[in-house]
């Protein structure tokens, strides 16, 4: 059987391939209702499929959209790349993901065989990027949106969360509850100092600590960003003498990390530990204790991060305000930190 072309269905549809191409690709001229309906029922009776790939060539522009992530088997990270696969979908584009594995060679490569495919536009949650990535980036003039991580540079296009608030809240209530020594899990040496979140999320416990007049002297502890290693580093410091007695997580999986291990040692969370993480991951929830957390709007965040990868118009022209989304942060307040266990809905 013939493969079914653009000429067929402008036969069929009494017009030219030129408005069948506007139909099927939704522009860049407008097309009158009743033709575009012709179109459309050619299209159906003939079971025409557009060639993607000859679009692309043609366009320059595939349906996928490029994610480079840190490490998609942190629940944080798959999260927010549900998140953006389905803000995608809701534009008709795909998602191809690549975890980067925090290393900045693995993250060039997927820029490298993302923008080989064309991708309409690239999302990183990502702790650069680095100088090569920029220059990948520059090479193929690639529409680049930073998630989760604030951008260096004034005309960067992102979509962050306030971090440094988001900590500051968490800090803040374990002060209220009493503590006099709330420590903080922070990043690891490798974490950059300007701009990455973790580093936000050290700066506002260290913001809160100062405002009520507590020292941070000792009281800052480098940690993995998963709860595996983050255990096996809580099982030393719950053992010390001098162990606080509330601590700060700059995310979820290092907290999740420290009820595993404070269980083990037999350490009674909050009663002698209280615990606040950051992400509000869905495990959050069903940690024992319940975990208290920062959260914040993560499909928000995805559907403005799609948004603005794919609308050239407020990527160029856009005010500062407009290209650089910030989203609120919350308090999820549950059991870990000492309060009693919120109403049943």
């Amino acid at each position: 059987m013939a493969k079914v072309t653009r000429d067929d269905v402008a036969r069929l549809a009494g017009t030219s391939t030129a408005v069948v191409s506007y139909v099927i690709n939704n522009g860049p001229r407008p097309v009158a209702p009743a033709t575009k309906e012709r179109v459309q029922a050619a299209i159906k009776e003939l079971g025409y499929r557009p060639d993607r790939v000859a679009q692309a060539m043609a366009s320059r522009r595939t349906d996928l959209i490029g994610l480079v992530v840190p490490d998609a088997r942190q629940p944080f990270f798959a999260e927010m790349a549900h998140a953006v696969e389905q803000a995608a979908a809701d534009r008709g584009k795909m998602v191809l993901v690549g975890n980067s594995d925090y290393l900045d060679e693995r993250e060039v490569h997927y820029l490298r065989a993302f923008l080989g495919m064309r991708v309409s536009g690239l999302i990183l949650i990502s702790q650069g990027p680095s100088e090569h990535a920029a220059t990948e980036i520059d090479a193929w003039d690639a529409r680049v949106v930073l998630l989760h991580r604030r951008p260096e540079a004034i005309d960067d296009v992102a979509v962050v969360l306030d971090d440094v608030g988001g900590a500051q809240l968490a800090t803040r209530h374990l002060l209220e509850h009493g503590h006099e020594d709330v420590a903080c899990l922070g990043g690891m040496e490798s974490t950059p100092e300007n701009g990455d979140p973790v580093t936000d999320h050290v700066d506002g416990w260290t913001r809160a600590m100062r405002e009520a007049g507590r020292s941070v002297e000792g009281r800052l502890f480098k940690a993995p960003y998963n709860r595996y290693d983050t255990y096996r580093l809580a099982l030393d410091l719950l053992r010390r003498p001098d162990r606080p007695t509330a601590l700060f997580c700059s995310t979820d999986d290092q907290a999740i990390g420290v009820l595993r291990a404070a269980r083990e040692l037999g350490i009674d969370v909050p009663g002698e530990l209280a615990v606040t993480g950051f992400d509000n991951v869905k495990e959050a929830a069903l940690t024992d204790p319940p975990l208290t957390t920062v959260g914040s709007d993560r499909e928000a965040m995805a559907r403005a991060a799609v948004d603005l990868v794919l609308d050239d118009g407020l990527r160029v022209a856009g005010s500062r305000r407009e290209r650089i989304r910030q989203f609120p942060t919350g308090l999820i307040v549950r059991r870990s930190c000492g309060c009693e266990a919120p109403p049943a809905h």
